[in-house]
């Protein structure tokens, strides 16, 4: 008998929580959720607000690879007409988040497994000789064989081009979530950065403030291309691109083959190609070289961001409106400063040209997307598994340095067994993680892997390590 603990409160947790709960195990699952409220909601879908849409059709979305219902029929019973193809909110996701916990905890509770949710968090996470013990930030300790950090979004750090004095103005913004709070009436808002975050931001502030001015600026410029109303058809060479694709050397060889395919076959949607990528780029990503990948974050990131992770139609709309009345102006740009204590001063250099202009605004928001580097975060448990060895960045600075499976690789260069962990911490190693789809095939798979028989869990080690 080990015990299991998970550490994160968001939805990666909610999965493996749910995915272990569900298997006939002796083992006690400890879920150490961080306080969150909501529990297994985390930043993506604990928004209240019904114009931040998901950007994955509703017949993509779920929690478990096994619901007792999916998220398209808990949409239809509430709100009626729902289609699988449409976009919903994100809020009504949340709400199926938790129903689909309740469901499990209390099969759960009925088939007498042992679980304990604790609304605390992990402050640091000791090696012992038979496992790992837990300080939680209430003093307690748990102990437990196998540990998962399931610890989603990392608290945003501000760009280094941010002076002391403006952040100590609080007009400027860290984390976008948080501009519904604001008591202001700002005359101009700026968006550091353009993409899914970015465009909720500047949709929730155009409707709190109507009569407000909005810039976004980023280096390129670049919004997130947009979802077509109704889905394509899949592109019937899909599997020879692949294949090609899979046998290219680095990101300029499967750029160029992806640009050659949009080329000789301009009567299909690019969309679907994209999409059909989807099985194949964990795969794409690791045949990459270290310099490689440092080629593909430095030069291909950006456009493969905004084809990859696109906007739902009617978010779409609303942006174009914005533009079209003049009330949204987007800028690429390259950030060069931001001081003052209240309106802001915001200088920029063109891409197009290079000049250097300074703009005024009440409040600057940063939402430049998800931060990945722990080396530099301000976590503290994380920063006691740097400092004890238990783990180490990855060299790119996305998440940590791991297996595929999962398992974390310690300062020693081995493998850090029973230490897991799952979504964005792996970015490093799987780039495909931090989507829905992925996060609950992937935590059906490790709550298989963390409930097999000894003798048989070390077997697969050997196979996949």
């Amino acid at each position: 008998m080990s015990d299991i603990a998970i550490i994160g409160g968001g939805a990666a947790g909610a999965a493996l929580f749910g995915a272990l709960i569900s298997r006939d195990t002796p083992d006690c699952v400890h879920w150490l959720t961080g306080g969150a409220l909501p529990v297994g909601r985390g930043v993506a879908y604990g928004t209240p607000h019904d114009h931040h849409l998901l950007n994955v059709r509703a017949a993509g979305m779920g929690l478990y690879l096994d619901p007792h219902e999916d998220f398209v029929g808990y949409s239809a019973r509430h709100r009626p007409g729902t289609m699988p193809t449409d976009f919903l909110p994100r809020r009504l996701f949340g709400e199926y988040i938790q129903s689909q916990l309740d469901q499990r905890i209390r099969s759960a509770d009925q088939q007498g497994r042992r679980f304990a949710i604790l609304p605390s968090m992990a402050a640091s996470i000791k090696h012992t000789h038979n496992g790992y013990q837990i300080a939680l930030d209430n003093g307690d300790t748990v102990t437990a064989k196998q540990v998962v950090l399931a610890l989603g979004a990392l608290s945003p750090r501000p760009l280094r081009t941010i002076s002391k004095r403006a952040l100590a103005s609080g007009a400027y913004v860290l984390d976008p979530w948080s501009l519904a709070l604001r008591p202001v009436h700002p005359r101009r808002l700026i968006v550091i950065g353009t993409g899914l975050t970015a465009i909720d931001t500047l949709i929730s502030a155009s409707i709190r403030w109507p009569d407000i001015e909005l810039v976004a600026v980023s280096r390129h410029g670049l919004l997130p291309f947009v979802h077509p109303v109704l889905p394509v058809d899949p592109f019937p060479l899909q599997a020879e691109l692949n294949a090609r694709l899979l046998a290219c050397d680095g990101p300029a060889a499967v750029l160029g083959e992806i640009r050659r395919t949009f080329r000789e076959h301009q009567d299909m949607d690019w969309r679907s190609v994209i999409d059909g990528m989807r099985p194949i780029n964990t795969r794409l990503w690791q045949a990459f070289t270290p310099r490689q990948r440092k080629q593909f974050l430095r030069h291909v990131r950006w456009v493969w961001e905004s084809s990859r992770h696109r906007l739902a139609p009617q978010s779409a709309e609303i942006i174009q409106q914005l533009r079209d009345e003049g009330r949204l102006q987007i800028y690429a740009a390259r950030v060069l400063d931001v001081d003052g204590e209240g309106p802001l001063d915001v200088t920029v250099r063109s891409r197009a040209n290079q000049i250097v202009t300074t703009l005024q605004s009440d409040l600057v928001v940063q939402a430049t997307g998800l931060d990945t580097a722990v080396a530099f975060a301000e976590h503290p448990m994380l920063s006691v598994l740097l400092h004890e060895g238990l783990a180490v960045p990855d060299p790119l600075q996305l998440g940590v340095l791991a297996q595929s499976d999962g398992r974390l690789i310690n300062a020693a260069g081995e493998i850090q067994h029973g230490l897991y962990a799952i979504g964005s911490l792996l970015r490093g190693n799987l780039w495909e993680c931090t989507a829905m789809p992925e996060i609950r095939s992937t935590a059906d798979t490790l709550a298989t892997r963390l409930t097999l028989p000894r003798m048989a869990k070390e077997a697969s080690f050997t196979l996949s390590a």
